[in-house]
């Protein structure tokens, strides 16, 4: 056990049914602005709809009642733009329009949808996607306060809903659910002895197999990154490998994720304005460590070890420093140019640890740098690294609704990561920031393996309102791409 008591957030819990329970007191469904329009509504509940003023257009939302039901139509478009995403979107809006109740039915994932957000079939059935929408789009995060709002308990229905659909949907979601937590957690709470005992007992209890690093390992093995790294803190760093064996001669992939539980910078200190966000930016090893959980449960046939390298950047007497040069797991060596440039030296330790473990792939995850928002905006993740990887990570990101694009690492980036005194500097100029974080990266991984760095600084953490089925705060992104592709890469082992 942790010894500290991290806060969970509410959702709701969602069945399969033939047809709507006795007991429901709301029914979500659907309308398209197509049938609207053309006077194809021919049932009566949605003939009320109309009559209230409901036009089918996207995200409009209209409630009448019927019977024992109150029924809340979401509109859903033109059928022609309908994605699978777009379904998971209208059931959580849908669900956070009604006023609270307990037992809801819904017939969303009986509405057709041809193609996802990338063009290519689903990957998945939609009332999977519905199930996840309403999962994701209830969550509620009180923290620690000492009031918690009430949510009560609601139990939806799925008509037509597969038990072993929405199992398996309620797992990838749970998982996200878990990312969103840890991310919420405040680093009070959550710091890297801490994070390492709630990851190990999250280990346990699914099973895992787990390994954990201390300060003296640490030292001891090499880990010059991240020691050097947590070196201004009195909250010491850690390693923690989770593993999950599908079974001898299965796909091995591993994933990495940046664990800085607090980021004030360093030395290079941060400005005080939204130095508070930066709870955040351990985001990354939440997502590899939840990834790691949900393939267990879901039994996924390709084995899996997240890599959690957790420190805390702090500027104490014992920070490293702006020109200092360490030496990382493997015997690689940095010049360091800039203390903020600090996730990058943690990840390089984990990658070139986990490039000594024979895995097929290896992945890694972080909330890098402030130039992937800039490039590419709030939600959508930047992806580089080798091109049949990433390309395939970036269309599986969009597939499921967490956006995501393939960047290059070009030559001239990686000419500005060259170093007067070490191997490599931890900062290039600042033009293509996103992009020569990777080429740093690159240093530290076999050339023996596809690997690829998914930079999730603006999509991991929403800062602004909650839209869709992503709240404020954490998101959970990129899990549902790493489940995702973990299903592809194992089918790719399958084939061959």
């Amino acid at each position: 056990m942790s010894g500290v008591d991290f806060p969970q957030g509410h959702t709701v819990t969602v069945t399969g049914g033939k047809k709507i329970p006795k007991d429901t007191e709301a029914v979500i469904v659907g309308l398209f602005s197509d049938d609207v329009a053309d006077g194809k509504s021919t049932d009566e509940i949605t003939r009320s709809l109309v009559t209230v003023g409901h036009d089918g257009h996207w995200k409009r939302a209209r409630t009448v009642r019927t019977g024992d039901h109150v029924v809340l139509g979401v509109g859903l478009g033109k059928k022609s733009e309908l994605t699978q995403d777009k379904l998971r979107q209208a059931a959580a809006i849908a669900l956070n329009r009604l006023h609270p109740v307990s037992r809801v039915a819904t017939t969303l994932g009986n509405v057709e949808v041809s193609a996802n957000a990338s063009g290519k079939a689903p990957l998945v059935s939609n009332n999977a996607a519905v199930a996840e929408g309403l999962i994701l789009g209830s969550y509620a995060f009180d923290g620690l306060k000492t009031n918690p709002t009430p949510h009560g308990d609601c139990t939806i229905t799925l008509v037509g809903g597969s038990k072993k659909d929405i199992e398996a949907a309620s797992i990838r979601a749970e998982a996200v659910i878990l990312t969103r937590d840890l991310v919420n957690t405040p680093s009070s709470h959550l710091y890297p002895e801490t994070y390492a005992l709630e990851a190990e007992r999250i280990a346990h209890e699914y099973g895992l197999e787990v390994e954990v690093l201390g300060p003296k390992e640490l030292k001891k093995q090499g880990f010059g990154g991240i020691l050097a790294v947590g070196g201004g803190s009195a909250r010491l760093p850690r390693l923690v490998s989770v593993t999950y064996k599908a079974g001898k001669g299965s796909t091995s992939v591993g994933l990495v994720g940046k664990g800085i539980t607090f980021d004030t910078g360093g030395i290079s200190i941060k400005p005080a304005g939204g130095m508070d966000d930066m709870i955040s930016d351990m985001g990354g090893s939440a997502s590899v460590l939840a990834t790691a959980v949900a393939a267990a449960r879901l039994k996924l046939p390709i084995s899996v070890t997240a890599y959690l390298p957790m420190a805390e950047n702090m500027p104490g007497g014992a920070a490293y420093r702006p020109g200092d040069v360490i030496t990382h797991y493997g015997g690689i060596t940095s010049e360091i140019r800039n203390t903020d440039a600090e996730g990058r030296l943690v990840l390089a330790d984990g990658l070139a640890y986990a490039s000594t473990k024979k895995h097929d792939y290896i992945i890694d995850v972080a909330t890098l740098t402030g130039a992937q928002i800039v490039a590419l905006g709030n939600r959508t993740s930047g992806i580089m690294g080798t091109p049949q990887l990433r390309d395939l990570l970036a269309q599986t990101g969009r597939s499921v609704g967490e956006d995501a694009w393939s960047m290059p690492i070009t030559e001239e980036v990686r000419d500005t990561m060259k170093s007067d005194v070490a191997d490599v500097r931890n900062m290039g100029e600042r033009p293509g920031g996103m992009l020569s974080a990777a080429a740093y990266l690159e240093h530290f991984v076999s050339s023996k393996v596809q690997w690829a760095h998914i930079d999730i600084a603006g999509p991991s953490y929403n800062t602004g309102s909650r839209w869709g089925y992503t709240p404020k705060r954490g998101t959970g992104v990129p899990v549902r791409t790493l489940l995702a592709a973990l299903e592809i890469l194992a089918q790719k082992k399958k084939k061959k």
